[in-house]
């Protein structure tokens, strides 16, 4: 009963509190997920993207 009281005290029962907290929830969330699916797809195609095979095609630089 304490937590549940410390939690509604917390983020709902002031609705600005209440609607700051799910703005910087879903803006957490959704870099989290951009950056779970960023890594999931460079380990899915590695060998395969530009930033892999880019030495093979680019002249050096000291010619």
């Amino acid at each position: 009963m304490a937590l549940s009281t410390a939690f509604y005290n917390t983020f709902f029962k002031r609705n600005s509190v209440y609607v700051t907290s799910i703005f910087a929830g879903a803006f957490a969330f959704g870099i989290g997920f951009d950056v779970a699916v960023s890594n999931v797809w460079d380990n899915w195609n590695r060998g395969k993207q530009w930033k892999d095979i880019r030495h093979k095609y680019q002249e050096a630089d000291s010619e």
